[in-house]
């Protein structure tokens, strides 16, 4: 990719245009870009990113958030319909995740921008209980290795000692023990993945949720990824263990909407076991000369057309409708999971969901990774140990792509024991630091991903 896309094909704003352009002239453009890029995933060969892929639910979903682009849901007093939608959104998202089991609190939501404002908002609530509650002045907060990196962030940003919990190298499952060890009198909660994102894995919730019981703090339960898809694998008989609020010592989860629940980019749901830790985390301002001020959680502002379409995606869909895509992702997921299977120089890690990583003892991964990559394939790629890991979308659940993993990945291996050990091209940037991290090693690659970060967000070039 060019540092500066499209640049030699479109004019390259720098300042505001003095004349506005014709608006059939822009939609054109655009147009043109988006019909381009969405190639790249249409096919099935991309892994996550596009959970839905359906061009008709998209229309269906643009349609519902042209009605409220212009709505901001702050301001309820003339939007009242966002308050039925994001009610009925986290009425919709506590029942699938059996809420009801729930008899001695009161359960309730927010509806976030996305995985990282549902993660950030949790660690929010899980710290303000503690110092009201505990007067805890020091808070430290325990996650496994493999879950999210925005519990890394949240912590960072709220002043959180983070506390990393070893996994098991075969299960990739978090040492419940070593949380046990490692909680003191300033731990506010700790967590675990279902599923995570590195291995499609699921943490021992249910010993998780007991040692919450046992220790009195708070159990946030990631689902991110996983939380609009497992339920239905559950009901379907794919070995689902339970995750949810059936499980006494879970007291919060969150689920994107924006991942299997088929919405548009930018929601997603946290979920509490008591009105309390939602709660906690309300802001005030009341005697502000500009008037008097609150808000739910950290956003202020928030998207009516974003909330809309999430509602409708939902309700157009209903159980029915993600179950019958829930078969079709799992059922493909464990065909492509034989086809690595298939392969003795190949090993599946851990005892994967809709999502499966796969490495190899035999040669560098990251060469199957170079092999497959040109014919379409864009897998993520993953380190300590080296891998190669495949979220299963509806996208891949197209006739033939299947098949044309299974013989893309046979000619990929062959390629690869060829390479052996020797260096992968793709392996450089994605894969781990020969030897383990280092404090060079370390400093380095956060300069290479400064750059990277400037030159996406840079300024136009000069004409």
């Amino acid at each position: 990719m060019a540092a500066y896309p499209y640049k030699d094909r479109f004019p390259v704003n720098r300042t505001l245009p003095e004349k506005g352009r014709p608006r059939d002239e822009v939609l054109a453009e655009m147009r043109s870009l988006a019909v381009e890029e969405d190639v790249a995933w249409e096919g099935g060969k991309v892994s996550g990113t596009m959970y839905c892929g359906d061009h008709d639910h998209y229309s269906f979903m643009n349609d519902v958030f042209g009605l409220y682009a212009h709505v901001n849901i702050l301001q309820r007093d003339i939007c009242p319909s966002a308050t039925r939608y994001e009610g009925e959104v986290i009425a919709m998202a506590l029942d699938l995740f059996h809420a009801d089991a729930v008899t001695d609190t009161e359960p309730v939501g927010l509806v976030t921008s996305g995985g990282t404002g549902s993660i950030t908002h949790a660690i929010l609530a899980f710290r303000e209980v503690a110092r009201n509650e505990r007067g805890v002045t020091k808070p430290n907060f325990i996650k496994p290795e493999t879950g999210h990196p925005a519990f890394d962030k949240a912590c960072h940003l709220f002043g959180i000692e983070l506390r990393q919990a070893p996994v098991d190298p075969v299960t990739t499952q978090v040492d419940v023990q070593w949380v046990r060890d490692h909680i003191d009198d300033q731990t506010i909660g700790f967590m675990g993945s279902a599923c995570n994102y590195g291995y499609g894995t699921i943490d021992p919730i249910q010993e998780l949720s007991d040692l919450a019981l046992e220790t009195g703090l708070p159990l946030h339960v990631d689902g991110c990824l996983g939380g609009f898809i497992l339920p239905f694998g559950e009901e379907l008989g794919f070995g689902i263990p339970v995750f949810d609020f059936r499980l006494p010592g879970v007291t919060s989860i969150s689920a994107d909407t924006h991942k299997y629940g088929y919405a548009f980019k930018g929601t997603s749901t946290v979920l509490f076991r008591d009105k309390k830790w939602r709660n906690s985390q309300y802001f005030f301002l009341t005697e502000w000369s500009g008037g008097k001020y609150c808000s739910p959680g950290m956003d202020g502002s928030r998207s009516g057309g974003l909330l809309a379409a999430t509602w409708a995606s939902m309700v157009q869909l209903g159980r029915e409708g993600y179950r019958g895509y829930a078969q079709k992702i799992f059922e493909t997921s464990l065909a492509m999971q034989e086809a690595v299977k298939s392969h003795p120089e190949l090993k599946l890690v851990g005892s994967p969901s809709f999502l499966f990583s796969f490495t190899s003892d035999e040669f560098d991964v990251y060469h199957v990774n170079d092999f497959m990559r040109p014919k379409g394939w864009r897998f993520n790629g993953q380190q300590y140990p080296n891998g190669l890991h495949m979220a299963v979308t509806r996208p891949q659940t197209q006739p033939g792509v299947v098949e044309a993993f299974a013989n893309d990945l046979a000619a990929a291996v062959e390629y690869a024991k060829e390479k052996g050990h020797e260096p992968a091209a793709s392996g450089a940037i994605y894969g781990g630091v020969a030897g383990g991290m280092t404090d060079e090693a370390d400093s380095f690659i956060k300069m290479v991903m400064s750059d990277m970060l400037d030159e996406q967000q840079a300024l136009p070039p000069e004409a």
